[in-house]
Parts: C-alpha cells; structure tokens; sequence
C-alpha cells in the first residue's frame, strides 16, 4: 500500500503538469486571491455543452466501432447500481456526520451519487496518454449513471419532507433530470456518433481533436474560479463537512473497485468506473436540486463537489485509480 500510494503521487505530480490541470490551478490561485478573472456565464455554458458534445459524440463512435459487447452490459449494470445506491450511504452520512439540514443533505448526496463530465474526459486523457485502452462505450455507462442518482436523492428529500406536507412536481422533476440541457446533450451526441460511425469522426476530426484540448484549459480554468469562490464566500462548509469531500469520493471508488471484478472488466473501463465511481457532479445534480429543492444550500452541495471532490480526483485519485485497476 505505501508503495501504490508514493507512486500515485508520483503520476498525480506528473498530472499537475498538464495544461488543462494547470489552468485548473491558475483557476484557483486567481479564485482565492480575489482576482477579477473570469468568464461570461454564457461562456462558461458554452464550454459545458461543447465537452458534452465533444465527449458524448468521441464515445458513440468508439462504441459503433465496438458493437454491443457483453462488457458495455456489465460495466452498465454495474453504474447503474452504484448509481441508485450511493445516495443511500452518503444521505444518512451527510445528515449524522456532516450534520446538515434534510434539503441539503439530499442534494449533496444526489452530487456525490450523479458523476462528472469533466472528471471523465480528465480520466480518458490521462489513460490515453500513458496508452491504457479503454472501451468507447464507458461514454454510455457515464449517461447511465448521471440521472439515477438524483432520482434516489429526490425521494430521500420527498420522504424525509412528507411529514411537513412538502412536495414537488415529479414531471418538473423528471423533465430537468432527462430532458436539461448537459444530459440532452451528452446521450444526443452519443447517439449521433453511434449513428455516423467514423464517417462522422473523419468530419469533426479537428474539432474534437487539438480544439477539444483548449476548450478543456478554459473550462478548467472557470471551474478553478468557481471552486475557490464556492470555499471563500460566507457559507463555507464546516471542516466535517469538508472531509466528507474525501472521504466519500474514496467509498465511491472502493464500491467502484469491487463492482469492476465483480463485473470483469479489462483494466481501462475498470479505472474508470472506478473514477466514474468516485466523481460528484457539478453540473447536472445541481441545476436539478436548483428545481426541486430550492431551499437547499449551494454553497454546501456545489463546494463540496467543485472544491473539494473534483481537485482531489483530479490530482491524486486518477492515478491511484487507475493503479488500483491494474491499467499502469
């Protein structure tokens, strides 16, 4: 154990040198230092939907060219699962540790539950360039695990709110988990790219090649921003709270781990439904909790998994992962 931990740090030091982690960096460092950097939100949207696009459609193609393989239905099966079931454990969690209101632990647990895009497209570049294959359908397992999470999350919040007559319309609900616009996006794309094949790939070649790389510095850069303001402003977590921003993403890559054997799948799709496992969304759980549970506090369930979550798997947690796996 001392050795796999001293070299994912090693990777994790030779990660902190890539572009797209170092304007993540900058990103902080201008954040905490109050510096009037930023981008425009319609921007900053922009961005977001382009990764989508760029990664949703990245994976169709890879999975038209691998078929339906009985992999892609395991390492389904087993998203899916970790998906439904992490809000389970972090809910009860967030409330006796953490210590935090029904809403907000609720939809904290829903970001820890649901997964991250970026995170994602961090750990397929990683794996690529220390030439780790990795099947073009964990794209679809990704899509599968981002809703089902919030929806375990939203009737925690529903039970726990029914003694005081609270409710919410399920159709406003379902409408924001399937049909808003990073989810639209990410299983559009993915179909689009199932259906076009690398006719499609040879098209867009550019665009989702050297211009991807740059879209993923500037939205890194925005994230980093957004992190650091998320901890500073006056609604910060307490330390508790803090630490369960580790401690969770860790459970969630153990679960991750034994899911993958469990599972059987090859070194690469293994470390990235372990990172898949350990990721907290930023973007799709929280526009959902926006809807349905506006009393909650975004300052908790945001800095939780943009300030403390999606650093810490970005630096130190991708390559223990991918050690843990196997895949280096």
């Amino acid at each position: 154990m001392p050795e796999a931990l001293t070299s994912a740090a090693a990777l994790g030091l030779q990660n902190l040198l890539a572009p797209a982690i170092l304007f993540f960096v900058l990103g902080l460092f201008g954040g905490f230092a109050r510096s009037d950097l930023s981008l425009p939100a319609s921007t900053s949207r922009t961005l977001s939907l382009f990764l989508m696009l760029a990664i949703g459609f990245k994976g169709g193609v890879e999975a038209a060219t691998a078929g339906l393989s009985d992999s892609f239905l395991r390492a389904g099966a087993a998203g899916l699962l970790l998906s439904l079931a992490t809000p389970l454990l972090a809910y009860p969690l967030f409330r006796r540790v953490g210590r935090l209101d029904r809403a907000t632990a609720a939809a904290t647990a829903a970001a820890f539950g649901s997964v991250s895009v970026v995170t994602y497209a961090a750990g397929a570049d990683f794996l690529a360039a220390h030439g780790v294959p990795f099947g073009g359908y964990m794209t679809a397992v990704l899509a599968i695990m981002e809703a089902p999470a919030i929806l375990t999350a939203l009737v925690i919040a529903r039970r726990a709110a029914a003694s005081d007559g609270g409710g919410h319309s399920t159709a406003g609900i379902l409408r924001e988990v399937f049909l808003g616009g990073p989810a639209l996006m990410l299983v559009g794309s993915f179909l689009i790219g199932l259906a076009t094949g690398q006719r499609g790939m040879d098209r867009l070649d550019i665009f989702l090649g050297p211009v991807f790389q740059g879209m993923l510095c500037l939205f890194l850069l925005d994230m980093g921003l957004a992190a650091a303001r998320s901890l500073t402003d006056a609604g910060r977590p307490p330390t508790r709270v803090l630490a369960l921003g580790i401690a969770l993403p860790l459970a969630g890559a153990a679960a991750g781990y034994v899911a993958s054997r469990l599972a059987g799948l090859a070194p690469g799709d293994s470390a990235l439904l372990i990172l898949l496992a350990a990721s907290a969304s930023y973007i799709a759980a929280p526009a959902a909790m926006r809807t349905a549970l506006p009393e909650a506090r975004p300052g908790v369930y945001l800095g939780l998994a943009l300030g403390v979550a999606f650093p810490f798997n970005l630096i130190l947690g991708l390559p223990l992962y991918a050690l843990a796996a196997g895949a280096l």
